[in-house]
């Protein structure tokens, strides 16, 4: 009988020793705000406000309300706060769970608009340190306001057939081992944390991205047409040089002199501009690979 309780505490003893200690499940704040800002995760969360005719009030940082346009109706991102109007009441495990499955805490299915279709890539260390980040920032108790989507898109039960068309967890595009170690961390970069391709990417008539063009335009991305990063567009990037590529992704100046606008100019300006030199390069290495 001995023998048996000791051998059952030992079992005890070794599943807590193996299993992961709250300080990896919680992650490093100071480097989830790098992966913070390389996501674009303010740019979303935060309504940015409007000017002019149906002016709106900006917005508080990460509560959510920013309105997203698109062919299907309009999103409301949601609140991303530590408060029980945002994520205050989820676990690590739900965190996870709406990153790289697209599932809510309840299991409901998000719309793509939510882009965890490329975050289904994310390493569980960024996500934990991103996660201590998140956590770490001021609550609001803002509520979240409903999307206005047209019909059929409005019946959320529909997003189930679509993820089994669609949607592969983990899957964000063609791996390649023979590549380096900085084209590896470029693609990294552009397909999951940047999710450049959420809006560079065409996407089939029912919103999902056509893998196979990656990269190669949107005529009806957020703003309006997203220009094509691939080689197929002989007056784009591919007449660029490595280091206009990095000098457009830290200013927004093209090598023609003009700068970046719209969408991308908020992207350089709270993304890309303040990421490391190498991984800009890095960046750089990827897009200028593209076929």
């Amino acid at each position: 009988m001995r023998s048996i309780k000791f051998l059952f505490v030992l079992v005890i003893a070794a599943a807590a020793y193996l299993a992961p200690s709250s300080a990896v499940w919680a992650g490093d704040a100071a480097k989830g705000a790098y992966i913070f800002k390389a996501a674009g995760c303010g740019n979303c969360h935060t309504d940015p406000g409007k000017k002019g005719k149906g002016a709106r009030p900006k917005g508080e940082p990460l509560a959510g309300g920013r309105p997203l346009k698109t062919p299907f109706g309009t999103f409301y991102t949601p609140n991303i706060t530590p408060s029980q109007a945002g994520m205050g009441a989820w676990s690590f495990a739900d965190f996870q769970r709406a990153m790289l499955k697209g599932e809510a805490p309840n299991g409901a299915p998000y719309y793509p608009a939510f882009p965890y279709t490329s975050y289904t890539g994310m390493t569980t260390e960024d996500l934990g340190d991103l996660w201590a980040y998140l956590k770490s920032q001021k609550a609001s108790d803002q509520a979240n306001q409903s999307h206005e989507l047209k019909f059929p898109f409005n019946i959320r039960a529909l997003m189930y057939g679509w993820r089994l068309l669609f949607f592969t967890p983990g899957n964000v595009g063609d791996s390649d081992p023979g590549k380096s170690a900085q084209w590896k961390r470029g693609a990294y970069l552009v397909r999951v944390l940047a999710h450049c391709g959420e809006c560079h990417t065409p996407r089939n008539v029912m919103g999902a991205m056509e893998r196979s063009r990656e990269l190669s335009g949107n005529p009806e991305g957020p703003g309006g047409k997203v220009p094509d990063l691939s080689s197929a567009n002989k007056k784009g990037v591919v007449t660029w040089s490595q280091d206009d590529v990095i000098e457009y992704l830290s200013s927004g100046m093209t090598p023609e002199g003009d700068f970046a606008g719209g969408e991308m100019a908020e992207v350089i300006d709270h993304s890309t501009g303040i990421l490391t030199e190498s991984d800009r390069t890095a960046i750089a290495v990827f897009v200028k690979s593209l076929e």
